[in-house]
């Protein structure tokens, strides 16, 4: 099976994954504490259930590392070469407060660059998938996939549109927003949860999205795959190509998500660099 349709078979997984969540949801599930204090309910382990099943039968062979099973040694991971990175429910806290805005994030890694990601939403069956080499597609519930791309600028009528997340942000990234600003003129800033942000970005909604907060590899890495075959990008603050390798943390450092070709790209990761 190559890369083509393995993703497509992924598709199918992250969509019975949703079926499996959607139950819980609205339904006053009971919330637990993870070690680091974030939470968990039986519909992040419902999912989780369904993706390692399915990845197992579909790719025995290749690793998982999901967040709700991540104690895996480094002396472990460091060998692998290619795995899945997976996050059976990103959003869990738009979940718990009834949003429609979280997703089940699933990632195919080779040597620590993203081949592809697929992003669903459950709650209207709505799937994003692609990577660098493979190209992006939309799929809405009874309806054809339809390719997506970036744009590179704001349609004539609208403001420069930034994503950020509902419930994080950073002193850092207020002041890159101002420099950004003035750079581009005003902002429209969109707040949206989970990693929908990359996807508006990767359907042309949007323009940017930038990221001075934490995040874990899981979070990024399926909707970095569906940006990068949009026509965008993930760079570290230091213009860098944003990868996952095996290392002991699985926190992510800070990055901009961005159309690769955009004008105002080095005046942004000039910025960048000056935070």
């Amino acid at each position: 099976m190559n890369d083509q349709q393995l993703m497509h078979e992924v598709v199918k997984l992250a969509l019975a994954a949703g079926e499996a969540i959607l139950p819980h949801w609205r339904a006053d599930v009971a919330v637990m504490s993870k070690a680091d204090d974030s939470p968990v309910t039986a519909a992040d382990l419902a999912a989780h259930h369904v993706i390692s099943a399915g990845l197992q039968a579909l790719a025995p062979q290749i690793p998982v590392l999901s967040e709700e099973d991540c104690d895996i040694a480094l002396a472990e991971r460091t060998g692998w070469s290619r795995w899945w990175l997976v996050d059976p429910l990103d959003g869990t806290k738009e979940f718990i407060a009834g949003s429609e805005e979280f997703t089940v994030n699933i990632a195919l890694i080779e040597q620590g660059e993203v081949v592809f990601g697929v992003v669903s939403m459950p709650t209207n069956n709505r799937c994003y998938f692609g990577g660098r080499e493979l190209g992006a597609w939309r799929a809405d519930q009874d309806a054809p996939a339809a390719p997506i791309q970036v744009r590179t600028a704001p349609p004539a009528d609208a403001q420069f549109t930034v994503v950020a997340s509902r419930r994080h942000s950073s002193p850092q990234q207020e002041a890159l927003l101002a420099g950004l600003s003035g750079a581009v003129g005003e902002l429209d800033l969109v707040s949206v949860g989970s990693s929908l942000k990359f996807c508006l970005l990767a359907e042309g909604e949007a323009d940017c999205y930038p990221r001075l907060a934490p995040t874990s590899q899981w979070d990024t890495a399926a909707a970095q795959g569906v940006l990068e075959g949009a026509g965008g990008e993930v760079i570290g603050l230091d213009g860098q190509p944003f990868r996952y390798p095996a290392r002991e943390s699985l926190l992510n450092p800070f990055f901009l998500a961005l159309p690769s070709a955009a004008p105002w790209r080095q005046a942004l990761v000039k910025l960048a660099s000056t935070m």
